[in-house]
């Protein structure tokens, strides 16, 4: 992606020479495995032939340890828990890497991913890895998601919105209310998120001047002169730029610099080496034979602006059944059970006739007592959704051809609650940032696609997009 104008305008033109080789070499050299720990499960959203645990027990972490490839993700969804869970959860799966590490004789390098909106638990995730693994000298924070429009200049992080950029902090996810925040300046964020423990005048940054203008010996060097786990903002605006400290953290590790990175879905990608892959096709996720028009179910819990306009979008187009769960009725005891058995009802008969049901939560938000109570809500409404979906197919109904679920909580639950996924391959994107896995032999519905769609991802008409795409007509 090109560096856009307006606040982007006038910087130094990028590094020149194109590093994925190099990182892979150096990936390789390193003899480690590179173990992505996704705070929900869109953060596969650049990446393709890689795997996905649902679980994270010692021998299942061991053999993906042993599994050749350079990069596997770990899907915690802890984004949807407490503070304290979260914190206990990393703790928890670093204790286990440590022993899995010991059990395969191979050495993870952990990343913490997270929401290019800046929303999840931190510091309290990185805390908890920093003190099980045995401290870091630096933590780097990139937030940079190139395909999502989401880039830091000036240590600042900028959100795209239609044709416009906005400062993080003036966006709807800084309105969220468990993640809410008020600094864009990423310095300015982390006293914000640590409450003054670490002040902004004490927060590095890898500026653009230097990224751009000494390459990964200056990362390199920049990264060696950090201790005692400073955090460290990654500015970029290309891919080129993760590219660049990517490689300057491989080299800075293998001169004996401990390092940990909370990071969006771009920097996965780029540190494991991995070149970006066309967009899938029909035939990509379906084969050449599959019939058309082929009905499959969404599933929509987010309840982000742009969520409520691409659900608008796909409810309007033809074989497409649009199906409520009342917020309010699920969340009284007294009518939740009748209003989960008539949507999941519902979505089964329209499946039945051919069509394609969009079981979605109504649009209403429902505020907590605070941030912890909001998830709280949250969980409750997204257990909804997975009870509906058990309902769906078997003998009264048809079977699906496919599934998309919408929105981070809602599609995590979805794939390993509802359709019982506990390993998948996530095979590339159908739109940019927008995953697909292909379900595992343990699940309800084997080698079926399941369209992880974020829900601060796409246009007003990318979901009616995917849809129609995966329906054939």
């Amino acid at each position: 992606m090109a560096a856009p104008t307006g606040p982007f305008a006038g910087l130094p033109p990028e590094w020149p020479k194109p590093l994925l080789p190099w990182i892979r070499g150096a990936q390789a050299r390193s003899g480690r495995k590179l173990v992505a720990l996704d705070d929900d499960p869109t953060g596969v959203q650049t990446v393709s032939q890689t795997p996905v645990l649902a679980r994270w027990e010692v021998p299942d972490l061991a053999a993906e340890l042993r599994d050749p490839g350079p990069l596997c993700f770990v899907l915690t969804n802890s984004r949807s828990l407490p503070e304290a869970d979260a914190a206990a959860l990393n703790r928890e799966i670093a204790a286990n890497l440590l022993a899995a590490s010991r059990e395969a004789g191979i050495e993870a390098t952990v990343l913490s991913r997270s929401d290019s909106t800046l929303r999840g638990h931190f510091p309290a995730e990185t805390d908890a890895l920093a003190e099980v693994l045995g401290g870091v000298d630096a933590l780097l924070l990139a937030p940079a998601f190139v395909e999502g429009g989401r880039l830091t200049v000036g240590d600042t992080h900028w959100v795209r919105d239609g044709e416009q950029w906005i400062a993080a902090a003036e966006s709807e996810f800084a309105l969220d209310a468990s993640f809410g925040y008020r600094s864009s300046d990423l310095r300015a964020w982390v006293e914000e998120r640590t409450g003054g423990r670490i002040p902004a005048a004490e927060v590095a940054s890898l500026g653009l001047d230097l990224i751009r203008g000494e390459g990964p010996d200056g990362v390199a060097r920049a990264l060696r002169a950090c201790a005692g786990g400073q955090v460290v903002v990654v500015n970029a605006v290309a891919d080129r730029d993760l590219e660049v400290v990517a490689l300057g953290s491989l080299l800075a590790e293998a001169a004996g610099i401990r390092l940990l990175a909370r990071t969006a879905a771009s920097f996965v990608r780029i540190r494991a080496g991995q070149e970006a892959r066309p967009l899938l096709s029909r035939d990509d996720l379906l084969g050449p034979d599959a019939p058309a028009p082929l009905p499959g179910f969404v599933v929509v819990g987010s309840h982000v602006g742009r969520t409520g306009q691409q659900l608008a979008a796909l409810v309007e187009q033809p074989g497409v059944v649009a199906v409520g769960l009342s917020v309010p009725a699920v969340l009284d005891p007294a009518r939740r059970g009748a209003a989960i058995t008539a949507a999941s009802r519902a979505a089964r008969e329209a499946l039945g006739r051919g069509e394609t049901p969009v079981l979605a939560t109504t649009r209403e938000v429902v505020q907590g007592d605070g941030p912890e109570d909001q998830l709280r809500i949250s969980r409750s409404v997204s257990a909804a959704l997975v009870s509906a979906v058990r309902g769906l197919g078997g003998a009264q109904g048809g079977v699906p051809g496919w599934v998309v679920g919408k929105g981070g909580i809602t599609s995590s639950d979805v794939g390993t609650e509802a359709l019982g996924a506990r390993r998948a391959i996530v095979l590339g994107q159908v739109r940019p940032g927008v995953p697909v896995w292909r379900l595992g032999p343990e699940t309800r519905y084997p080698g079926l696609p399941y369209v992880v769609f974020p829900g601060n991802v796409g246009g007003p008409e990318t979901l009616a997009e995917v849809v129609a795409l995966l329906r054939g007509a």
